[in-house]
């Protein structure tokens, strides 16, 4: 079995993670500010309440099968490292090389970049934050005309402080740093409970906003308005699958990770369609298909001068929240690759102390910040969202791999409805790549660019570090 001989990667970490922590960084993980930004896309794509549930509902169910698939993985290969784990154990090294030069590079700095920012720019709503002068602000790094790294200054600054605070904390341990998801986790979903408590008891609601319940959506095509709500409420599902990332740091992981995928994720989708639901009490579809910020029009309309304020508090405790996980979860893949030669030997050390990987979290913190100073974090986040899904489909079909590799009818987890559940889960993925790469199709070139980038790179610590230094023999 795979998790009977794990990498120098699981070693020396300390698990010290219980389920009830492992459901919390899932929720926390999920729930970001996409649920406050997307459902007026999705009313604008559909334009029938019963349409806009139900893209809830069947992405929701999406993500859940992609949950079981990974717990399954995940109660065999229980080391640090996730996707990038199971890829070295099920594919090639290669491949999870590119999965973790993909993240480290942009996917998982390039968010934590862009969520700093987005509660940053919160942040401004109770705090004013310094602004340069228009000329110091309009200031362009010479033979790179498209970065302006002194444009919104103070947000800039705000959203730094924000990444290099959540790495010190992250850094001083695993429990520091999911002590203090733990509590922003629980006041975002009391948040969210109370937008949902506020809306139903308000006066200002009316059921009638939820009839006519079902028609034909504006193009006439139900399956094409569907296809294009689906991508926005699968955004805002993302994040599940990174608690892998600290599958060395839970305890039981054969239990708790599986149980923490699945529970966190199906109390997502019921938070979700509570929010939702909500807003549809609160706003007509149209009006929410029209609003550019539908949380805080709604809470406006049910709390009036006061909504706003509530709105940006909530979005500024979920926002931090999120930034703290992925500091949390991500550092660990990065040092995975470095314990399997195939990235920064330094990123591979344990602090002797606080037992986290500290040069890997503050390469991330650093690189994060780069990214937020110079601008490029918003871009490179859109071109990489590709290469994202490919990886995903990989993953998912990695569960047949798994069994062919490592045949076992005592499995510690068994993924419900195979193959069903993670065929259909392949299968979405694989149509929203080739979906984007119509659609989108000089992004999808460029994300799919900078993946394969990465593969000098892996030729060079392959050919150069592995013949310097031998991996370990595991005991």
């Amino acid at each position: 079995m795979p998790a009977a001989t794990p990498s120098p990667a699981a070693t020396n970490l300390a698990r010290r993670l219980g389920l009830p922590s492992a459901i919390l960084i899932v929720l926390g993980l999920i729930i970001g500010s996409g649920i406050f930004l997307t459902p007026q896309n999705i009313a604008a794509a559909v334009q029938v309440p019963g349409l806009m549930i139900v893209v809830w509902v069947v992405s929701g169910l999406l993500t859940l099968a992609g949950a079981l698939t990974n717990a399954e993985i995940a109660a065999e290969i229980t080391e640090s490292g996730g996707q990038y784990v199971y890829f070295r154990v099920l594919y090639r090294d290669w491949m999870a090389f590119l999965y973790g030069w993909t993240s480290f590079i942009v996917y998982q700095t390039a968010s934590i970049a862009a969520i700093a920012v987005a509660f940053a720019r919160y942040l401004e709503y109770f705090v004013p934050l310094p602004h340069l002068s228009p000329a110091l602000e309009a200031w362009q790094l010479p033979l790179f005309s498209n970065i302006t790294p002194l444009a919104d200054f103070g947000v800039k600054a705000a959203a730094i402080l924000s990444i290099l605070l959540l790495t010190w904390v992250n850094y001083r341990g695993v429990e520091f740093g999911a002590a203090v998801q733990n509590v922003f986790t629980a006041l975002k979903v009391l948040a969210l409970g109370g937008i949902v408590v506020f809306a139903f008891t308000s006066a200002q609601g009316s059921v009638a906003n939820f009839f006519p319940l079902w028609g034909a959506p504006p193009s006439g095509n139900w399956l094409a308005a569907v296809g294009v709500a689906m991508i926005a409420a699968l955004w805002c599902y993302d994040g599940w699958n990174n608690l892998t990332y600290i599958a060395g740091e839970v305890k039981e992981p054969q239990k708790n990770i599986p149980r923490a995928l699945v529970l966190g994720t199906l109390a997502t989708i019921a938070l979700y369609l509570l929010i939702n639901l909500a807003f549809l009490y609160v706003m007509p579809i149209t009006e929410i298909a029209a609003s550019k910020l539908v949380a805080a029009e709604a809470m406006a309309k049910v709390l009036g001068p006061w909504g706003g304020g509530f709105i940006a508090l909530t979005v500024m405790i979920s926002t931090f929240g999120i930034v703290n996980t992925t500091c949390l979860t991500a550092s660990r893949l990065y040092q995975a690759m470095a314990q399997d030669r195939l990235f920064f030997a330094g990123y591979a050390e344990i602090h002797p102390v606080y037992r986290t990987p500290g040069k890997a979290l503050l390469a991330q913190g650093v690189w994060s910040a780069l990214l937020t100073f110079t601008g490029t974090y918003e871009q490179l986040f859109l071109y990489a969202i590709f290469a994202a899904w490919i990886f995903y489909a990989l993953g998912a079909a990695g569960i047949f791999v798994l069994r062919r590799k490592f045949p076992n009818p005592q499995r510690a987890y068994a993924t419900p409805g195979y193959p069903l559940v993670p065929l259909l889960f392949v299968l979405v993925a694989t149509w929203f790549v080739i979906n984007t790469l119509i659609e989108q199709t000089a992004d999808s070139l460029v994300g799919l660019l900078l993946v394969l980038a990465g593969l000098p790179f892996y030729l060079y610590w392959k050919r150069q570090l592995q013949s310097t230094f031998q991996p370990e023999q595991p005991s």
